[in-house]
């Protein structure tokens, strides 16, 4: 297996008792709304809450998942992205982004993102590959770009274009944080034909997303928005859309009318960062 170890020194039991599992975390969360089981009570408590409040969350979490791997799918497959770079991992699930991108592509690599310590654990375990692949982990916040980038630089050649994915995380940032500003510092240490794609949840699709959203930021010690379309848009300002644009995450290139017809209370989009006027592409 190929698989760069993560940043960090600390042994298993040192990183898990970092946090308190009796607050509920986005990663472990989202893990129970899929029907996962490295989530605890505190998690799985939130997850039925907010199942109350939005009856289709978890059915809504599955298809951002799906997105995933479609936007994975077209990055590797047609795009021709040989390296990513997730922000926001989550716990591994089914097609994680270097199962997609290597069954595509096996020479490609990965590296994830994240700030829980069960997350790094995990990944010591499951985020790995086969040669000629790679895959990373680092800890970290997507608040933290020049240390993800210093990072980054270790497993990714950041002369050549990279795809930076950021699926259904920004919304766990205020606009205190200035997450524009986050993204754009992503996207200007990458080369022009590099990718962002993102989801976000969304303020102005499901008026039950509101109340969800409510709820956990109630219940855990995590704080965000919800976006709409147009300051969601803004996250892409100076790419290069891909069609259909920005979207409800359902409607972007869905491989099935089951797809298509999920419920997704989230903006998407894929963008391509343009070349200099006269430089071919």
């Amino acid at each position: 297996m190929a698989a760069d170890g993560p940043h960090d020194e600390a042994s298993a039991e040192e990183r898990l008792a970092r946090f308190d599992t009796s607050v509920p975390h986005p990663a472990r969360v989202y893990d129970a709304l899929l029907g996962g089981k490295d989530n605890f009570a505190a998690d799985r408590a939130t997850a039925d809450d907010l199942l109350r409040a939005f009856p289709a969350i978890a059915e809504a979490t599955r298809s951002n998942r799906r997105f995933l791997k479609r936007a994975v799918t077209y990055l590797a497959e047609e795009a021709g992205i040989r390296q990513f770079l997730d922000i926001g991992t989550g716990l591994p699930s089914a097609n994680n982004t270097h199962e997609v991108a290597q069954r595509h592509a096996p020479e490609s690599r990965v590296l994830y993102v994240d700030n829980d310590p069960l997350v790094l654990v995990h990944a010591q375990a499951l985020l790995t590959s086969a040669e000629p692949g790679r895959t990373g982990y680092v800890e970290a916040d997507l608040r933290e770009p020049r240390k993800v980038l210093s990072h980054a630089a270790d497993l990714l050649d950041l002369s050549q274009p990279v795809a930076v994915m950021m699926i259904a995380v920004l919304h766990l940032t205020t606009d205190d944080d200035h997450p524009h500003q986050i993204v754009k510092t992503y996207m200007d240490a990458t080369v022009p034909g590099s990718y962002l794609a993102m989801t976000h949840l969304a303020d102005d699709l499901n008026p039950e997303m509101l109340e969800a959203a409510r709820i956990f930021v109630e219940q855990s010690d995590t704080q965000g928005k919800l976006r709409g379309h147009a300051e969601f848009a803004r996250f892409f300002d100076g790419l290069e859309l891909i069609e259909p644009g920005v979207v409800p995450a359902n409607e972007w290139r869905p491989h099935s009318e089951f797809e298509a017809n999920a419920l997704v209370p989230s903006w998407s989009g894929i963008a391509r960062k343009p070349f200099p006027a006269g430089q071919p592409a």
